[in-house]
């Protein structure tokens, strides 16, 4: 398992690790197969753990022999931890439009990341290279949005895009935009960072 660092109040890998299985199950309990296993009694102590009912954004990420296979998160701390990682789950197993939903013969091959966001923040700019280079040096979650149209990379998509110019222009098509938008001024930008957890 690894773990990337959130400044907004980290929990310990052990709670990590029963979020990634309550997870899992959820993602089992959805198929229906009924070989959705009752978690561990020490996994199901950790999960009672009173943080876990704080409210954060959080998004679970799925991958299948390395490649995507589906991501689903909640930007916005509505709902409980524990609540957001199961409704989360099943959403990027299921509810992806980009992938068909998955399926039991998946289930075993299928590796889970959740992540759990901080509390985003405006980024506040005067030129595109200001923006550049903030976001270069401390590489954080990266939310855009203008009018109707917003989406968001997490910080783990700087390992594909390293580039923030390049990591900026995909966002803002991934919103909808043209790429260019994010160096107009007429888009909000927000960051935000991390605590990953993933499976072995």
């Amino acid at each position: 398992m690894s773990t990337a660092s959130s400044k907004d109040n980290p929990l310990p890998t052990e709670i990590g690790q029963a979020l990634l299985a309550l997870a899992r199950q959820s993602i089992a309990k959805q198929l229906g197969s009924g070989k959705a296993e009752e978690l561990p009694a020490e996994t199901a102590e950790r999960l009672k753990d009173p943080r876990l009912q704080e409210q954060r954004g959080t998004f679970v990420t799925l991958h299948k022999q390395g490649s995507l296979r589906g991501c689903i998160g909640s930007l916005t701390a509505d709902e409980p931890i524990i609540e957001s990682i199961k409704q989360n789950a099943v959403n990027a197993a299921f509810r992806d439009p980009r992938f068909p939903p998955l399926t039991q013969e998946e289930l075993p091959s299928t590796h889970i990341e959740v992540s759990l966001l901080s509390e985003p923040q405006p980024l506040i700019h005067q030129e595109a290279r200001e923006i550049v280079d903030n976001l270069q040096r401390s590489q954080p979650g990266v939310i855009l949005k203008q009018g109707a149209r917003q989406a968001t990379f997490l910080p783990q998509v700087w390992s594909q895009l390293p580039k923030a110019e390049d990591f900026l222009d995909h966002l803002a098509l991934k919103a909808g935009l043209p790429q260019t938008a994010w160096r107009e001024g007429t888009a909000e930008l927000l960051t935000y960072d991390v605590q990953s957890f993933e499976e072995s």
